[in-house]
This record gives C-alpha cells, structure tokens and sequence, in this order.
C-alpha cells in the first residue's frame, strides 16, 4: 500500500506537470477541454521572445512641482481654516505659495506650512510668500516619479495586460515595455492621459482674485471661472465603472470613500441650485446644477463618451491620477521575426545541454541510475515550465539561460546522492541500506548548496531590471523544483526501481 501511494503521487505530479506544461509548446492544444479544465496556458513570453511595444517616458519636473504646491496649498486652507485663521486667497505663484492674510499670523501660517518652507511677508500684495527648499522639491520629485511608476502598472494590469516589463532609468525617467502589442497607439492613450477628476464649485462674481478659468470639453470656446481648488478632490475616489446614464448613454459611475462621501454630500446641501463641475484633465466635461443633497458617495459621469471611451476612462479613474504630466521621449516596437529567432537559439541552445547532460548522466551512472537520473530531470523541467506557467511568470531569454543553468544544479543534486550512495557500497552495506544513507548524508550538502544560489538569485531579483529579474525567477524556481524532486521524486523512482533488489 505504501509502494502504491508513491507511485501514485509520482503519477499525480508527472501528470499535472505534462498538462501545463504541453501548451508552451504547443500553443493550440490550450483551446482542447481537457487544458481549458485546468486552465493551462502557453507561458508568457518576455519582449525578446514575443515583440512588443516599448515607451520612454519622463516625468514634468515642473508639473511635479506644481502638483506638490496645489497639495499643499489644499491642506494649508484647510489647516487655517481649523485654526480659524482668515486667508482671502491662497494661490502658486512660480514655485511659491502666495498666502492673502495678516502678518500678526506669522506663527499660524508657517505651523500649517511645515518645516523646510521659508515664509517671507509682502506688504505691498498683503501676503505671505511660501518658498519650499530645493531638498522638499527633490524629495517630492522623487515620490511622485515612483507613483507615477505604480499608477501606470496599474493601467496596464487593469487593461488585461500582465506581463508589462517597468523600469526606472535616471531620475525622472522610466521605459515601459510591453510584450505582444503590434503598436503603441493603445498604450500611449492608456498611460498617457493624466485622468485627474475634480469636483469644483464656480467662482462667485465677488472673488476675482485667484478664479480658476477652465475649457468646457465639447466647446473649446467656452471657458468656466470656478474655485481655484477642488471641492471635492478625485484622490478620495475608490472605484469606477463603465455605466449608462439615464438617456441609455456611455458614462462613467463613480464611488468615492467614506470621507469623499461625506464632503460630497456636505457641498452639494449647501449650494443647492448652484452648478458643479465635474473637471477631467483640466477640462469640464458637465457642470450639472445640484437640484438635491447627493449623500451616498456615488454618482455618474457622463460626457458625450463612446463605450470604449467610458470603459477606458473607468480604467484610468480606477488605478489613480497621474500625479505629474509624462512626456513622450521615445516609442518604438519590436517585431515578432527577432523574438522567433531568439526563440529558436535559444530552444537550440537548451536541446543540446540538456542532450548534453542526459548522455553524461546516463553514460557515468549506467543504464538503472542514469535513466532514473535523467528521468528526474525532465520531470524538474518540466515541473519549471509548469510553475512558470500557473505563476504568469514571464519568460525571457536570459530566462531561457537560467532553466538550462537549474538543470546543470538538478545534475549536481543528483550526482551528490550517487556519489553518496556509492559510497556506502564500497563499505560493505547493502543496496537498500545504501540508498537510504545516500539519500539522508546528501541532503545537507543540497540544501546548503542551493541555499546560496538561491540568495544569489534574490538578490539578483531585488536589485536587477529587466532580463536580470527573469534570468533570476527562472533560477530561483528551478533551484527549489530540483531540491524537490532530487530529494523526493528520484528516491521515489529509485525505490520503486529496487523494490525486489535486497543486497
């Protein structure tokens, strides 16, 4: 019974191995019902297999600074608000805040301000003048360019695309890379567009100073004169949809959270009749008149948008404003002739170690223990090529030479148990004593071994790009499946091939 549950669970990995692993191969067999049962699928090729799309892009220093100082003018109202300071306006001024109130509220002002901000008084305009130092701009900088990074990987995984390659080059700059897009039109508009909602009341007749004037969408001529700073800021929003409004029309329903909800509803119970605009990318795209309190933190955006158009912009309302402007510095593609010819070297280079390594084996350890040998190691690539496939991990070239390097330290593994195993004979034991003593004295020196490689590999990970973090998955994943079927599946092997041998 105990025999038969081991082959039975070799059986069971050797099966489900060769059913996600078939697909990669051969891709049509993923549409047969027994693959779609399992839902295997062909690897994800990396963008030297497959061709692709690929973007670089680089953050607006000077929109990142503005965007900076529009945050900290928001919370420095609302601090003096709080603190019932008076501010008759609050408004950027090159990479300064101008502050409209009393001198006698030095302290207050630069309280709300923080450290690092230099505060001067301007008599003539009756204000003060906020200056951040270089260091909180460079910091600020640096933040917004990763966010700026995780917001567009988020566009991309929202649009169905997971094997999008990011990689940060300079300071202010990133390369997007995607695998299996004919062209960069798609990708541009997706990761391009800022997406920035704002909800604003318009600006009374009385205050002329600091009114922000703002396009209307649909007709270029027409400008709004509206508060300056956002009533309720798109930052508080938490999911978007693609919807209909009432006339069966595109639109975009939107939720915000809990404290975006209650602003919301406190704003439009305040200024019922007034008109609200709703501004997308520094534009209006409606100002619709509040005929009521709208208290449940949702509500729909409609603007003359096509199906695809709503279902997009859901998408970029979803995975968050840009909180910069991106500038295009370059885009090109690479075509799928140049990822088949890498493809084909490197499946090439990989047939022949593996021919390789199988003749060595079976050559050096003879027709029972070579086989078996050789048999483990197809079931470890195999076993790679499956994992690869469930985790959506992406394959690249230097992936490629990191499973024909995992099978060179399966060899290993396997080569320390027979060397182990011989070991014992030559004292005298038996063939079974042997083999449990090989397999139990060799099992520190793998483990120690692959250990090491495998923090190599993690490290390699943390601190790489590109197809140095696919060259260190495919190694990483391939050391821990060859640990495991050295150690278990080819004394698996070994026991049920020795079964009837006692000496």
């Amino acid at each position: 019974m105990k025999l038969l549950a081991k082959v039975s669970f070799l059986g069971f990995i050797t099966l489900l191995s060769v059913i996600y692993t078939v697909p990669t191969f051969f891709p049509n067999c993923a549409k047969h019902p027994i693959f779609k049962y399992f839902n295997a699928q062909p690897t994800p090729l990396g963008l030297d297999l497959k061709g692709g799309a690929s973007v670089l892009l680089e953050v607006d220093l000077e929109s990142a600074n503005k965007s900076y100082l529009q945050r900290l003018a928001q919370s420095t109202r609302q601090f003096l608000r709080a603190e019932k300071v008076s501010a008759k306006f609050i408004q950027i001024q090159g990479n300064s805040l101008l502050i409209g109130s009393e001198k006698s509220f030095a302290d207050s002002v630069q309280k709300a301000l923080g450290r690092g901000i230099h505060i001067t008084y301007d008599e003539q305009q009756s204000c003060f003048v906020a200056t951040p130092s270089g260091a909180i701009f460079e910091e600020q900088q640096s933040m917004l360019v990763e966010q700026s990074i995780g917001i567009v990987g988020r566009r991309i995984d929202e649009s169905g695309t997971k094997e999008a390659n990011i990689l940060r080059q300079g300071f202010n700059r990133f390369l997007v890379q995607v695998p299996g897009l004919a062209d960069t039109t798609h990708l541009l508009s997706l990761i391009g567009r800022t997406a920035q909602l704002n909800f604003h009341l318009f600006a009374s007749k009385s205050s002329a100073f600091g009114s922000l004037k703002i396009p209307d969408a649909n007709q270029k001529n027409t400008m709004y004169s509206l508060q300056p700073l956002p009533d309720v800021a798109g930052d508080m929003l938490v999911d978007a949809q693609p919807s209909f409004d009432d006339n069966g029309q595109p639109a975009v329903s939107f939720r915000l959270n809990a404290i975006g909800a209650r602003k919301f509803g406190e704003v439009t119970k305040k200024n019922i009749g007034k008109p609200f605009a709703i501004v997308l990318d520094k534009k209006v795209i409606s100002a619709p008149v509040i005929q009521s309190a709208i208290t449940g933190g949702s509500g729909i955006i409609s603007g003359h948008f096509t199906t695809a158009e709503a279902r997009q912009l859901a998408i970029l309302l979803r995975s968050g404003a840009l909180p910069a402007d991106l500038k295009i510095l370059e885009e090109s593609t690479v075509g799928p002739d140049l990822g088949s010819d890498s493809i084909t070297l490197g499946k090439n280079a990989t047939l022949v170690s593996i021919a390789i390594l199988f003749i060595f084996v079976w050559v050096v350890y003879g027709a029972l223990f070579g086989t078996v040998a050789n048999a483990s190691l197809a079931l470890n690539l195999s076993l790679l090529i499956s994992v690869m496939s469930i985790l959506e991990a992406t394959l690249t070239l230097p992936g490629i030479a990191g499973i024909a390097l995992t099978l060179g330290m399966a060899v290993d593994a396997n080569v320390l148990i027979y060397e182990r195993i011989k070991e014992e004979l030559a004292l005298g034991n038996t063939l079974q004593k042997s083999l449990k003593a090989g397999f139990k004295r060799a099992i520190a020196t793998i483990v120690d071994s692959n250990v090491t490689t495998l923090l190599g590999a993690f490290f390699l990970y943390q601190f790489g790009s590109g197809p140095v973090r696919g060259f260190a998955i495919s190694l990483s994943l391939g050391i821990i499946l060859s640990m495991f079927t050295a150690i278990t599946l080819t004394r698996i092997m070994l026991q049920i091939a020795l079964r009837n041998k006692s000496c």
